[in-house]
């Protein structure tokens, strides 16, 4: 985009809907191909792509960014080789397109399969990672899709060279390039005409903080899937192993702070409270803890927990931590708490561990591991587009199949109604 030559949303919109038309019926070998290309060739300028993003770090850090928020923008040398080997891992996963779901013969020799396809044209809104533009474009891409991306400001020059890249390695495998399209203007106006592209987006996909998925709720026209935020849960039960229970709990909470599968609340049984809460606090060195009474008086450097820390997500080294009398009032809590994201139960009660994951609602619920798995590519689906707190379509870690509906093919003999 340029002062000379503004970028024109409705004829981004146009070509990316003509490039999916083409994509829809293109090979699984050319798909593959570009996968492969655009991993090499994002390696390869990996510098280039680094040197973009330090123009947005630099701009972000002058305009007071928090360093969960740099942390998300951030590329580097080994993210950059990070995304290239998730396009890899997307290009040797089963093409979803064109398998047939399930199949049958009615009486009257009618034969009825249900085949997958792609949805079309995916918009993506995202904030900040721009590894998000990469990921999200191999998986459309292999799933037969074009994908317009709207990334934020504030990963503008980041997204524009990845996204120059993604284009080139579209073209050497003879894909249209439209396929991949980045709306370079990142005003807020443009961002709601972009919401409500009707005929040409077939499903939006936003990714980023509470703004952001109420200004969809508000604005978008079209069939849009949630990718909500993560205040998850480990629940640590009377019957938990406390030694396994730890090493969860600071890997949920500190691996990596500012992405939705970090745990940010703990719940803990009142009959392990005693001997757990102290040793976790300790465990959990340079995190702050705000609780109820209970935990605070087992624990002097826990301070005082509002209602809104129990229900918010930090994205940072910070959690809620809450002390239960039973299996019951750990689920009360997380219900009333939960952003339906990822939950967890410690226990060797398989007893307990069943009752959690049948009545704790939510996308994914764990039982003795860290929610941190609840990632498309831990979960063996490749790079994810999202994860999906909503019901319908899609919950959860949104992979290929998630970017696919189905059509009805009937075949027949000449048969009629009657």
């Amino acid at each position: 985009m340029t002062a000379e030559a503004p970028f024109d949303l409705d004829a981004a919109g146009a070509r990316a809907k003509a490039a999916s038309r083409v994509l829809a019926t293109s090979s699984s070998a050319a798909k593959d191909d570009f996968l492969r290309l655009a991993g090499e060739m994002l390696e390869e300028r990996a510098e280039e792509l680094v040197a973009a993003n330090e123009v947005d770090l630099e701009r972000a850090a002058a305009e007071g960014v928090s360093g969960a928020g740099l942390d998300r923008l951030r590329l580097d040398a080994q993210r950059v080789a990070s995304m290239a080997g998730g396009l890899r891992e997307v290009a040797a996963l089963a093409d979803p397109v064109g398998r047939v779901v399930e199949g049958w013969v009615r009486p009257n020799r009618l034969r009825v399969t249900r085949v997958r396809v792609p949805l079309g044209v995916i918009g993506i809104v995202y904030e900040n990672r721009p590894n998000v533009t990469s990921d999200a474009a191999g998986l459309c891409i292999k799933s037969g899709n074009a994908v317009m991306l709207r990334g934020s400001s504030s990963a503008i020059s980041s997204n524009m060279a990845i996204t120059g890249v993604l284009r080139q390695a579209l073209a050497k495998a003879g894909l249209p390039t439209d396929g991949v399209t980045l709306v370079e203007d990142t005003s807020r106006e443009v961002a709601i005409r972009f919401m409500k592209m009707r005929g040409v987006i077939d499903c939006l996909i936003p990714r980023g903080g509470p703004s952001l998925i109420a200004s969809i709720l508000e604005n978008a026209t079209v069939p849009y899937v949630i990718d909500g935020d993560g205040n998850c849960h480990v629940y640590v039960d009377e019957h938990a192993d406390l030694d396994m229970a730890v090493t969860i709990v600071i890997n949920a909470k500190t691996q990596r702070t500012s992405v939705c599968n970090a745990a940010e609340s703990l719940v803990v049984h009142q009959a392990v409270a005693a001997e757990f809460l102290p040793r976790i606090a300790q465990a959990l060195d340079g995190v702050q803890l705000v609780g109820d009474e209970r935990s605070r008086r087992l624990v002097d450097r826990i301070a005082p927990a509002t209602e809104e820390d129990f229900a918010t997500e930090f994205l940072d080294m910070k959690m809620s931590v809450a002390v239960v009398d039973s299996l019951d009032a750990a689920i009360d809590h997380v219900q009333r708490y939960s952003s339906g994201h990822s939950e967890a139960i410690v226990t060797r009660d398989l007893a307990a561990a069943g009752r959690f994951t049948r009545e704790v609602d939510a996308a994914a619920v764990l039982v003795n591991a860290s929610t941190r798995f609840v990632d498309g590519g831990e979960l063996g689906l490749g790079a994810e587009i999202g994860i999906s707190t909503q019901k319908l379509h899609a919950r959860g870690p949104m992979g290929l199949e998630a970017l696919t509906t189905v059509k009805f093919v009937v075949e027949g003999d000449g048969q009629i109604r009657s």
